[in-house]
């Protein structure tokens, strides 16, 4: 005997809610996006849902996902879905319920917000080509496997390269004002290149840059983000000062290799800190050796790259900076990172991926800073 309707519809709905939308990560039924689901007589169901643009791309994994979960219910017989689109106004809606505020308010950088829990890491180099854009990469996707919620700014714009190293060639869906960043790997993304046509260069002066980054951290989408790293361009230049601006509260990760020259470079990208009152959490140095078939180490790049720095700039901001980790060299970092699948996952075992993963738990299990928090102590009495 079967289950009354109100029952099955009960069930349905609570199928529903299981659904996530694979953009914003949240149940459709919550987002407004479900219009109707009845059941018939034969046991049919039709949903009616309503995507947030035309042409929405993940389209599909939604059909999948619906049809999957609601076909699990005792009584279904087949699940029919009908999309639409939805109105403006409910867009609007959508948004603002998204920013928490009404829909005239201005956007703005939640990580900069007093109450902000998530961990931001700018990770800056002195010179181009010391790896990075992979470092940042495979820290990201090696977070987001802890089980965090982990967002990645590619915030090299002349140089971006963080949507090829994490597979995405997805490009970002806008929901009025509101931009959705692609995920890969459990990580969103955002970079100017899923905004250019093909490998068109950026050409842009201090005053482009600067905006661009503004609507990278105000206009997506983020959630509810453990952690937030941006890709920044080599040097100490106006993405460096835009980003002490819009994020004070970001702390820096200076990645060098064991080469002298790079090491000196590197000491003046993370001194910046200085100027700009922000924390050096830790020195990284990549590219640090490679190890030959018979076990033995081959410094290609020379050593104690990382450790000068780390030691430099401790003397020189008056603080604590540790050597977080030495990344050997190794031809499946770049392989897998041409392959958009990151060497922290596709070979976890290797020694480069245990020493990136070694470095994120460090950051994973950052004690939280104490400035500004009340510490719910009361004056004792007379």
């Amino acid at each position: 005997m079967s289950a009354p309707v109100s029952t099955v519809e009960d069930a349905i709905q609570a199928a529903l809610a299981t659904v996530n939308d694979p953009e914003i990560r949240r149940p459709i039924t919550e987002l407004g996006m479900v219009r109707s689901a009845t059941i018939a007589v034969s046991g049919v169901v039709r949903v009616e849902l309503l995507l947030t643009v035309a042409g929405c791309p993940l389209k599909d994994k939604l059909r999948n996902d619906i049809t999957a979960a609601v076909a699990a219910v005792p009584g279904v017989t087949g699940v029919e879905i009908d999309f639409g689109v939805m109105s403006p106004e409910q867009r609007q809606s959508l948004q603002s319920q998204l920013r928490g505020g009404g829909a005239s308010e201005e956007p703005v950088i939640p990580f900069a917000q007093p109450g902000s829990r998530t961990r931001v890491y700018a990770v800056a180099s002195g010179k181009g080509g010391v790896g990075k854009s992979s470092v940042t990469v495979n820290l990201a996707a090696a977070l987001a496997a802890r089980g965090l919620s982990v967002g990645v700014v590619d915030a090299d714009i002349y140089g971006h390269s963080v949507p090829r190293m994490l597979g995405t060639e997805a490009r970002p869906t806008r929901v009025e004002d509101m931009i959705m960043p692609p995920q890969s790997h459990g990580v969103k993304v955002i970079s100017i290149g899923m905004f250019t046509s093909g490998n068109a260069a950026v050409v842009w002066r201090g005053p482009m840059l600067h905006r661009a980054l503004q609507q990278f951290l105000a206009d997506v989408y983020w959630g509810d983000l453990d952690v937030l790293l941006l890709d920044l361009p080599p040097g100490t230049g106006d993405v460096a000062i835009s980003l002490a601006q819009l994020l004070p509260n970001s702390e820096i990760l200076v990645v060098t290799t064991p080469q002298a020259a790079a090491a000196e470079v590197a000491e003046r990208a993370g001194a910046i800190a200085l100027q700009t009152h922000q924390r050096v959490v830790g020195v990284i140095e990549n590219m640090s050796w490679l190890e030959l078939p018979d076990g033995s180490r081959m410094e290609i790049f020379g050593a104690g790259g990382g450790a000068a720095v780390a030691e430099s700039l401790s003397r020189t901001i008056g603080a604590q900076v540790p050597l977080l980790g030495q990344i050997p060299l190794d031809t499946r970092v770049r392989e897998a990172g041409d392959a958009g699948n990151p060497i922290v996952l596709a070979e976890p075992a290797s020694p480069a991926a245990q020493a990136l993963g070694t470095i994120a738990d460090r950051l994973a299990l950052r004690r939280e800073s104490l400035l500004g928090k009340p510490l719910g102590l009361k004056p004792a009495g007379r």
